[in-house]
């Protein structure tokens, strides 16, 4: 009935998560243009000039489209 304090302290360490969110320069394979885009992005990235989708939000960090090179930024 009632849990033990290791067993609580086991039980919280599942619900919290670490994410560890950056900044990236991402260029665009087409003008090669470098954009930069959070890496848990919530909607499609688009490059303002060569009109081609960088990056998608499968949930989570987002996805790279093929061919786009990307590079994560110092703080």
């Amino acid at each position: 009935l009632h849990p033990s304090p290791e067993e609580k302290r086991k039980h919280k360490k599942l619900l919290v998560q670490n994410l560890n969110p950056y900044f990236t320069d991402m260029k665009c394979p087409r003008c090669y243009k470098i954009t930069t885009v959070f890496s848990h992005v919530q909607m499609t990235v688009l490059c303002a000039r060569g009109a081609t989708v960088l990056c998608q939000p499968p949930g989570g960090k987002g996805r790279l489209t093929e061919g786009c090179y990307f590079r994560k930024k110092q703080h």
